[in-house]
C-alpha cells in the first residue's frame, strides 16, 4: 500500500519553497512566513502549510500582500493546498478580495514506476525544444486550447530556460509540422522532486495517448536525473489518466487571485 501521508509530508517539506534560479527580472521577497515572487505576469505567494499566525495578525498579513501588488498595478496568486492552516485562511482571503479559481488535485508518483518509452500515435513525434520561437508557438497553441490570451507562457518558458537550462525540459508533440501538444518537466534542485506541467492537447488529437506519452517521456528524463518523485497539479481531465498510470492523490490546490480590476 502506498504511503500517501509520507508522500504529502515529503511534498510539504521539499516543495513549499521557491525555485533557486529565478528568470531574469524575477525576484523573491520575504514577508514573515510568506515568500512573494515579483516580476512575473502576476505575483505569486508561497507559504508553509501552517502560517503560524491567526486572527487580526493574519488579516494584516493578507492585506499587506494585496496592497503591495495593488501599488504595482498587478494581480497576485496565493496558492492554497487543501490541508493548509489555519482553517479559516480561505475565508479571510475572500474577505480581502481574493477569488478562488478552479481547484486541482495534487498527485505524486514514483518516477521509476512512470518511466517507459513513450508510445505515440502514427504520424506524431516528440521533440525537445529550447528556442524562444518554440516557446511562443506553445503559448499560441495554449491560447487556442483555452480560449484566452496565454502569450505570457512563452515568455515564462523562455525566461526559465535562459536562467536555468538544466532545471527545465520542454517537449512538443508534432504532426506534419503542426504543434498538437506540449509539456515540460521542471526539476527542483536540492529535492527529490520534479514537476510535470503543461500537457494540453489540441481537441482533434485528444484520446490518442499523446498525454500519456508525454508523461512517460518526461519520467524517463527525470529517472536519468535521479529524481525520485513526480508531482502534478492535475485538472479534472488529467487526474483520472494520471491515477490509472499509478499517481496518488495527496491533497488539493486552489489558486486564490486578487486583481486590480476586482
Amino acid at each position: 500500500m502506498t504511503d500517501t501521508k509520507g508522500l504529502l509530508a515529503a511534498y510539504d517539506e521539499q516543495m513549499r519553497g521557491v525555485p533557486p534560479h529565478p528568470p531574469a527580472g524575477v525576484s523573491h521577497e520575504q514577508d514573515g512566513p510568506l515568500t512573494r515572487t515579483v516580476g512575473q505576469f502576476r505575483g505569486f505567494i508561497n507559504a508553509p502549510r501552517d502560517l503560524g499566525v491567526r486572527g487580526t495578525e493574519l488579516d494584516e498579513l493578507i492585506a499587506r500582500q494585496r496592497d503591495y501588488f495593488a501599488a504595482r498595478g498587478e494581480a497576485v496568486e496565493w496558492k492554497i493546498r487543501g490541508h493548509d492552516r489555519p482553517a479559516d485562511l480561505t475565508d479571510r482571503l475572500r474577505a480581502a478580495g481574493f477569488a478562488a479559481e478552479d481547484e486541482e488535485t495534487i498527485l505524486i508518483g514514483l518516477t521509476k514506476d512512470m518511466a517507459s518509452p513513450p508510445v505515440l500515435p502514427d504520424g506524431v513525434a516528440l521533440r525537445r525544444v529550447t528556442e524562444a520561437a518554440d516557446m511562443h508557438r506553445i503559448a499560441a497553441m495554449e491560447s487556442v486550447i483555452w480560449g484566452q490570451d496565454l502569450s505570457m507562457i512563452g515568455d515564462d518558458l523562455a525566461g526559465r530556460i535562459a536562467a536555468a537550462p538544466d532545471d527545465i525540459t520542454v517537449l512538443v508533440a508534432e504532426a506534419d509540422g503542426e504543434l498538437v501538444s506540449a509539456a515540460w518537466l521542471v526539476v527542483r534542485p536540492g529535492t527529490e522532486f520534479a514537476g510535470l506541467w503543461g500537457g494540453s492537447t489540441l481537441s482533434a488529437w485528444r484520446g490518442r495517448g499523446i498525454y500519456r506519452a508525454l508523461v512517460a517521456a518526461r519520467a524517463e528524463i527525470a529517472a536519468a536525473r535521479g529524481v525520485s518523485y513526480l508531482q502534478v497539479d492535475a485538472s479534472d481531465d488529467s487526474a483520472p489518466i494520471l491515477r490509472r498510470l499509478g499517481f496518488h492523490a495527496v491533497t488539493t490546490t486552489t489558486p486564490y487571485v486578487w486583481s486590480p480590476s476586482d
